[in-house]
This record gives structure tokens, C-alpha cells and sequence, in this order.
């Protein structure tokens, strides 16, 4: 079996001089190739150098997180687009996140248009975060509707009818990850009405761990426990799960 993690930060601290030992371990669990979403010009060039270490098994992306916009958004746009011709595969992770600060909703819009107009011009799919901002984000896929979007809703939480009026604007996926395999998880019950060919498998790692490893750092090599809880959903087996979600991967991000 194949896996590839659709969204991990391996670059983040938490991985701190464990970089190659964890792209190790997830090799081991068949998970053999590593999606980057970006985050900020601070963490950036770690981004890249550690893709830059490990070509064909870590693919960078390039894109402003929600919680880094503020009033200075376009100077760090400009920052990030000196980066479009390292070879990315993805503009992300954007997207709006109302959970943390409410200070720049304005901004947080703008720079998702910008960043969706952005990924289409460079015919390149969008990674997007939506924590309690589903509707504002439709608002922005409304105004871009004329666009010829595609891309993953980073770990979905929302609705099967969410899922549906999602694929109105565009070819969109989501990404699952650890949080299926939590008690009372609604996306367990969400992903019954999702086709497997939509679905991406992602860690979110450091974050998200999934059972029975939570309560621990997560990494990419725990993708198998989140493939096994999909299939047990579905009522397929995890060599199905593994083969149609890795070809989903590689479809969206030529990987």
C-alpha cells in the first residue's frame, strides 16, 4: 500500500533535528511522499530547505495562513510570490479562520481572493482553512466563481450538504485526517456521504493526532490509522482507501 500525506508541517519546530528520522518512519508505513502548505515568510525557508532535501518524496506549497493576515497582508504576499518558480504545487494554506481573532476579517477575505485569482493563473489548486468561516468563504468562492477553481478544503468539518454546494465553484476535494478517529467526531458520520474519490488523507502533523496515538506529536506515518477508520466507514478495505486517495493526491497535485 501506498500513502501520501496531503498536509503535514514537518518544518514546524516540534520536529526539531527529527526530520529525517520521521520521513523514515512514515516511509515505513507506506506513506511516501509529503504535501508542505506553507504558512508565513518565518517559517518559509525552513519549508524549503527541508524539501529541498528530500526531492520527490516533500512537495513545498506557497500561500499566507489565515492567522498570519493582518493590515500588512500585501507585503507579505509580495514576499511569498518571489517563491513561485521554486517549484510548488499548491497556493496554500489560505483560507479565513474566525476562531482565533476576529481583528481582520476584511484582510482575511482579500488575501483569499488573492490567493485563489493567484492559484489559477498559475494553474495550480488551493489548500484552504476554514475554521468557523464557511459562509464568508463562500462568499469569496462566490466572487470568484468565474475562475476555473480546484483544490482541497483542509480538514473538513462541515456538512454533507457543505460538501455538495462546495463542488458548485469548482473540482474541489477534502482533507481528512485525525479527527475521524475522535469519539462523537460529526465528520465520522459526514464521510459516509462523501465518495472516496473526493477524499484526501492528511495529518495536519505536529497537530491533530489521531487514536490511539493522540495525546502525542503527530507525524505523517500515522496515516494508516486514519485510512483504517475511513475504510471501516466507508465498508471498503484500507488497499482500496490507500489506492483511490493516494490517486486523488496525485491527481490534484502532480505528485
Amino acid at each position: 500500500m501506498e500513502f501520501i500525506d496531503t498536509h503535514t508541517h514537518l518544518y514546524d519546530d516540534a520536529f526539531k533535528g527529527e526530520e529525517d528520522d520521521a520521513i523514515e518512519r512514515a516511509a515505513a508505513a507506506g506513506v511516501t511522499r509529503l504535501v508542505f502548505p506553507d504558512i508565513d515568510s518565518g517559517t518559509r525557508d525552513g519549508m524549503f530547505a527541508l524539501a529541498d532535501r528530500f526531492p520527490g518524496r516533500v512537495f513545498p506549497c506557497l500561500g499566507l495562513h489565515p492567522t498570519s493576515v493582518d493590515a500588512g497582508w500585501r507585503a507579505e504576499i509580495e514576499k511569498m510570490e518571489q517563491y513561485l518558480d521554486r517549484g510548488i504545487k499548491a497556493i496554500g494554506e489560505t483560507g479565513m479562520d474566525c476562531y482565533w481573532s476576529k481583528a481582520f476579517i476584511r484582510e482575511q477575505k482579500d488575501a483569499l481572493e488573492y490567493q485563489i485569482r493567484l492559484a489559477c493563473r498559475e494553474n495550480l489548486p488551493v489548500i484552504i482553512h476554514s475554521r468557523e468561516a464557511t459562509g464568508l468563504i463562500f462568499e469569496v468562492l462566490e466572487k470568484c466563481r468565474n475562475l476555473e477553481m480546484r483544490g482541497v478544503f483542509h480538514a473538513f468539518s462541515g456538512s454533507p450538504e457543505t460538501f455538495h454546494r462546495l463542488q458548485k465553484y469548482g473540482d474541489w476535494y477534502v482533507g481528512i485526517g485525525g479527527v475521524l478517529t475522535f469519539r462523537n467526531a460529526s465528520i465520522a458520520e459526514t464521510v459516509k456521504e462523501i465518495p472516496l474519490g473526493r477524499i484526501l488523507l492528511e495529518t495536519d502533523s505536529p497537530y491533530l493526532t489521531p487514536v490511539p496515538k493522540r495525546g502525542t506529536r503527530n507525524e505523517s506515518s500515522y496515516i494508516p490509522y486514519i485510512a483504517g477508520k475511513l475504510a471501516g466507514l466507508k465498508g471498503t478495505s484500507i488497499e482500496e482507501t490507500a489506492e483511490v486517495t493516494t490517486a486523488n493526491a496525485r491527481q490534484l497535485f502532480s505528485i
